[in-house]
């Protein structure tokens, strides 16, 4: 072993690891066909102090004076500046400036990335030289391999006869061959001009040649963004006919770029999408516009908004800023030429039922939030009369929370604000076929400031019983210029304003038992609650915007006020009575439940009260002793999983609602098969039972070959609503799916109720995408 720091000892390994690091920087990822691919090839140069020592192992070291030759051979190890280097042989002329090494070459550099090659000839200011038999593994599991690589003029480096692949299974798997490379006759990588160019290049998949690329120039990594074309896009749909958009891509600034999209479809001719991007030093801001002339509106639905418009078109902003680490503000904004250009299109981000226009402004701290929201709803419609969209209102919402930073009295005070603006240009009513109106929303325009404190104490009693105290305190102002509900069977006011309070005072106990056993540990809770109140005030005789969502069930048993919003509070004198368990055993099985039922002790029932949307009808809790509600589940270490939830009626037990759930998480099988039973509730605005199954299954039947599936039944009509079957490969680095959806559609108002879809990708190259793959029943997984 020789150490030292001889100049030219050094210097020879500073031009090996130079060279090395010169070639893996060239050809890392020069084959890649996509502009984030050119981002990643890392042209790393060699960084080492003056300081740095040089380590040299070989079995034999030899200098010729004479023709000034250092050689060194038989197991040569290099280590220097954190390069590592191993071959059998090498050579430096002092005469040439030529470094030579030969033999089973391998170089690991200080990112990890390794370098082989069989032969190393280059001079010592890499002006020129050559490489025989390259080969490179990447930190980022990318491999390139080439018959020879050489450096001219000092600006470019031109590989001849090269192949690339991504392999991330081949860190696990060496046997593991990926299903695609890209082999191009030559590729040129210039200083001068920043680029990468592909010449005569072939695409291969499952070893046979699917495209033939003549020539192809990419940015390289100094270059952040560059205008161009990229990936086609490819859809099919029912109505619209198969597509291919070519996107254009537009660098327009280090802070501004634009994709811009078009799309030619066969049965409606060209589709214009264009997105604008401009980053802020603290937000984003993006503009999408789409357009299109419909060829053949006779592929639609007659009568609908998409078979009588011809020019249809959008704009949409969004933008998100920070202010602050504490405060930001943004919007979401949409514009559209009819009530159904973006859905029919399946415009991406735009293409609900509903889309919700909204600017906000949100503060978050230590013990307080702020939140401060504008809201428009976009309701997408098929029916060219829909007058669904001015029967939402405009709104603006103000939320405030603050909890107390120290103990007051020694309990928790919180305290929560809350303003709301409303405003509906036409009346939103619901006449079932029972003749139940439903006021969904009234026309013109409502005002409500509330405030409201809470206090609370946790107590724990010798024995274990644990108390906990709570008083609060509310107010309401509200200001009403609303037209009066003709028609509706209760009592609405007839003032312009109003006010109302609420005092509360409670008391929770808990007395947790645990039970221990040898294999098993289990916790049984009693929990009873007491809510003393005075009545609601103006109960059903004031518009209610946001507690029309009503659903009672073991989730909100022991909630002071079960209502879902500030419109209706809940008064009377109330008690909870229920009871928790949980129990977990050594084998990895957990069980957990919970089941009880709220008494009305005395006043006036808010539940049994009339109601503009009758939120209180049929819920279960507007007689003085409510329904039962209850809930278990199981989870077993196998990955079986297991609950059931339901509302159960107080007299003769038949399920008013029930939820069950079965699921199954493997590593070969994923499933879920859910059933829901829903009670007709006339007065609510439900006039028949809703039963519904609902299933969703994944099985890998080889190491990346998956097929999954799932299906919607509603046992009442008979029929499949929705279903969809799909499979796909995926070993990171080639993603193949290929997905069939239905819709039922029994009004023929969809554009399109059934489409394929299909992606491929490719990693670091990109990908082709046809039509929409996700599938939404899968979210479970």
């Amino acid at each position: 072993m020789a150490v030292g720091n001889r100049k030219r000892m050094k210097l020879k390994a500073a031009l090996l690891a130079g060279v090395a690091l010169h070639t893996l920087a060239i050809g890392m990822h020069a084959p890649a066909m996509a502009q984030d691919a050119a981002a990643r090839i890392n042209e790393l140069q060699p960084n080492i102090a003056p300081e740095a020592k040089l380590l040299l192992t070989a079995n034999e070291l030899v200098y010729n004076r004479d023709a000034e030759i250092v050689t060194v051979r038989g197991n040569v190890q290099i280590e220097y500046g954190g390069y590592k280097m191993v071959a059998r042989q090498v050579e430096y002329n002092q005469k040439t400036g030529r470094i030579l090494a030969t033999g089973d070459i391998q170089l690991i550099e200080p990112g990890g990335n390794i370098v082989y090659a069989d032969r190393m000839d280059v001079t010592d200011d890499f002006g020129n030289g050559f490489v025989q038999a390259l080969r490179i593994e990447t930190t980022d599991l990318t491999r390139l391999a080439a018959e020879s690589g050489e450096r001219r003029n000092g600006e470019e480096f031109v590989l001849n006869k090269a192949v690339y692949t991504a392999c991330t299974p081949c860190s696990t798997k060496p046997e593991h061959r990926s299903l695609w490379h890209i082999k191009a006759r030559r590729i040129v990588q210039s200083d001068r001009t920043h680029t990468i160019r592909l010449e005569h290049a072939y695409f291969e998949l499952f070893g046979k040649p699917i495209a033939y690329i003549p020539v192809m120039e990419i940015p390289d990594h100094t270059v952040k963004r560059k205008s161009g074309f990229l990936f086609p896009q490819f859809r099919y749909t029912q109505k619209l006919g198969a597509g291919v958009g070519v996107p254009y891509y537009w660098a327009i600034s280090p802070h501004m770029d634009a994709t811009i999209t078009a799309t030619g479809l066969t049965r409606q001719g060209f589709l214009l999408e264009g997105e604008f991007r401009q980053q802020f030093h603290n937000g984003l801001h993006t503009l999408n516009v789409a357009g299109i002339s419909q060829m053949d509106r006779d592929q639609f639905t007659p009568g609908t908004v998409d078979a009588e418009e011809t020019n249809r078109g959008m704009i949409a902003s969004r933008g998100k800023f920070e202010i602050n680490p504490r405060w930001a503000f943004g919007w979401n904004v949409l514009v559209q030429s009819d009530n159904n250009f973006a859905k029919t299109y399946d415009l991406s981000t735009f293409d609900g039922t509903t889309y919700v226009n909204q600017a906000y402004l949100t503060g978050l701290g230590k013990r307080n939030y702020f939140d401060l929201r504008a809201f428009y709803f976009d309701i997408q419609d098929a029916d060219p009369d829909s007058i669904a969209e001015n029967q939402q209102p405009i709104a603006q919402v103000l939320d405030y929370s603050y909890t107390a930073p120290v103990p007051v009295l020694g309990g928790e005070l919180n305290a929560d604000f809350n303003l709301t603006n409303v405003k509906r240009n036409r009346l939103d009513r619901d006449t079932t076929i029972f003749g139940v109106d439903r006021f969904r929303g009234l026309e013109g325009s409502e005002h409500r400031l509330t405030g409201e404190l809470e206090w609370k104490r946790t107590f724990i009693a010798p024995g274990g019983l644990v108390l906990t105290p709570l008083l609060a305190a509310r107010g309401d102002a509200i200001g009403i210029n609303m037209d009066d509900p003709v028609g509706y069977t209760g009592t609405f006011t007839s003032s312009d304003a109003v006010t109302r309070r609420m005092l509360t005072a409670g008391l929770e106990a808990r007395y947790p038992i645990l039970f221990a056993g040898e294999t098993s540990s289990h916790v049984l809770e009693p929990i009873g609650q007491l809510y003393a109140r005075p009545d609601e005030q103006y109960a059903g005789a004031l518009p209610n915007e946001d507690a029309q969502s009503f659903v009672f069930d073991a989730t909100n048993l022991f909630d002071r006020d079960k209502f879902s919003g500030y419109d209706r509070i809940e008064g009377g004198t109330r008690a909870n009575i229920g009871l928790r368990y949980t129990g977990s055993f050594d084998s990895g099985y957990g069980l957990r439940a919970i089941a009880g039922q709220s008494f009305h002790l005395g006043g006036l029932n808010s539940f049994a009260t009339d109601d503009l949307v009758k939120a209180g009808a049929n819920s279960g809790l507007e007689t003085d002793r409510s329904d039962y509600v209850a809930m278990v589940g199981i989870d077993a270490p196998s990955g079986l999983m297991a609950s059931l939830s339901g509302r159960l009626d107080e007299r003769n037990l038949a399920f008013r609602r029930a939820d069950a759930t079965v699921g199954y998480l493997g590593l070969n099988w994923q499933a879920a098969l859910t059933y829901t039973r829903i009670e007709a509730q006339p007065l609510y605005g439900s006039t028949s039972d809703q039963d519904e199954i609902q299933t969703a299954a994944a099985y890998r039947f080889h190491d990346y070959w998956s097929v999954f599936g799932a299906l919607t039944y509603d046992i009442n009509e008979g029929v499949v609503s929705r279903n969809g079957l799909g499979i796909t490969y995926d070993d990171q680095d080639t993603l193949f799916s290929l997905v069939y959806k239905q819709e039922r559609d029994p009004d023929n108002s969809l554009a399109n109720d059934w489409s394929i879809g299909a992606r491929i990708s490719f990693r670091t190259l990109g990908d082709i995408n046809v039509g929409e793959t996700r599938f939404e029943e899968l979210d479970y997984f």
